[in-house]
């Protein structure tokens, strides 16, 4: 595949490479970077597809904003950024990244294609780095939380992949951003509405879960009482495109090409 070409947009860093006629507008999660979804936006399935990788404001190589903004003010941010790119993408949106996601297509459907919600939150039980974030307040989490949590993480994550590329992701995180982030994802989590709002998008969209080790069986029965599709990789986690790659690739490749001109 082509290399990489990196700008910034919309005071996002943005890679892109590439030249199909359809794009991939890769979210990630809280804490991460475009820079994880590199190995799997290079899998052979996804090959005919342009894909453009981005570092939401606060993360990654991305400025540092002079002030933290919200889930919601940060997808409108995304939506803006879409719909003056005009590529008519697929969204693929990690945990956090999913349910930005679903804000976008939500509050905005006309600057995207479609949704691929990977392992978005949809109950607390969800929240597993979000609520230790969320459980300090914000100049507690800024003055120490930041760092003890990040140097837990490199020794929670042993050999697995996706937690040590996580930590190493968590390094570049603007701590104001990651603990805003962090609260409304909770906040939304135990409303319990993200699931009912997935179901009423006016665009395609699929769910894909890591199984046995992604989402929790609460969210699973909103998921399913809402009408959502959702695919499974197995056996994987909150990771299933690191866990499994190939199965992954399989599933979003066959999502997009069922999506009509």
């Amino acid at each position: 595949m082509p290399s990489l070409v990196h700008a910034i947009e919309h005071g996002m860093s943005v890679r892109s490479r590439g030249s199909g006629s359809r794009a991939l507008v890769w979210v990630h999660g809280l804490g991460e970077s475009g820079r994880c979804f590199d190995a799997i936006a290079s899998h052979p399935h996804l090959w005919p597809y342009r894909h453009v990788l981005v570092d939401l404001p606060g993360y990654g190589r991305s400025p540092w904003a002079a002030s933290s903004r919200g889930i919601e003010a940060t997808a409108d941010e995304l939506a803006g950024w879409l719909e003056a790119r005009d590529d008519n993408a697929v969204v693929i949106g990690h945990s956090l990244g999913g349910v930005i996601a679903t804000i976008v297509a939500e509050r905005h459907p006309d600057t995207l294609r479609a949704v691929i919600d990977v392992e978005g939150n949809s109950s607390l039980g969800d929240c597993t780095y979000s609520n230790r974030i969320a459980a300090v307040d914000e100049a507690e989490f800024v003055a120490a939380g930041y760092q003890l949590l990040w140097q837990e993480l490199w020794v929670e994550a042993g050999e697995d992949p996706a937690l040590r590329s996580y930590a190493a992701s968590m390094a570049f995180a603007d701590p104001y951003v990651l603990w805003r982030h962090a609260t409304d994802l909770v906040a939304m989590s135990k409303a319990e509405t993200l699931a009912a709002r997935r179901g009423r998008l006016s665009v395609p969209t699929l769910f894909i879960a890591g199984a046995p080790g992604g989402v929790c069986e609460r969210s699973r029965e909103l998921l399913a009482t809402a009408g959502v599709t959702v695919a499974d990789v197995s056996p994987a986690g909150h990771w299933p495109y690191v866990d499994r790659p190939e199965p992954f690739a399989e599933i979003v490749a066959r999502f997009v090409e069922s999506l009509p001109e």
